[in-house]
């Protein structure tokens, strides 16, 4: 049992590993495109991107170097900067998936079940934890439309 439980903790680990590593190369893809000099030893478009997203220098450089997904609030901003919809972002960072954030903006046609994901129920999915939830349900309901 404990041999199975190891197997599959090292599965997880090798699909958040290959999630990061995309997730990253996208992000470099994007800053390398929006001007970014992320390329130079001495790293001054990291630490430019951090400056204009007002993150701390060392979560860009942990996600350039593939060693952590930035928490939400980071996500926000460098969205932000780089002019990419947030919704995107928590996509292709694998937190969540298009069914979790659908498009849909009116509501469903007769007969037709449509559950939405609240905020909380998405912190709860993404792991967030417990004591972060309100806070993370309070900065997205800024992304919904009215009476979303």
């Amino acid at each position: 049992m404990a041999s199975s439980a190891r197997a599959g903790a090292r599965t997880d680990q090798t699909y958040r590993a290959a999630g990061l590593q995309e997730f990253a190369g996208w992000i470099e893809d994007l800053l390398r495109a929006r001007g970014y000099d992320i390329d130079s030893p001495r790293g001054g478009g990291r630490s430019k991107l951090a400056d204009d997203a007002g993150v701390h220098r060392a979560a860009v450089s942990r996600l350039l170097q593939r060693q952590s997904m930035p928490d939400l609030e980071t996500m926000r901003r460098i969205a932000a900067v780089l002019g990419v919809p947030l919704r995107e972002m928590l996509i292709r960072s694998g937190r969540l998936t298009e069914d979790d954030l659908p498009l849909t903006g009116g509501h469903p046609a007769d007969g037709e079940e449509h559950l939405r994901l609240s905020p909380e129920e998405a912190a709860c999915r993404m792991g967030v934890p417990p004591e972060l939830r309100d806070l993370f349900a309070k900065v997205a309901r800024q992304f919904l439309p009215e009476g979303g």
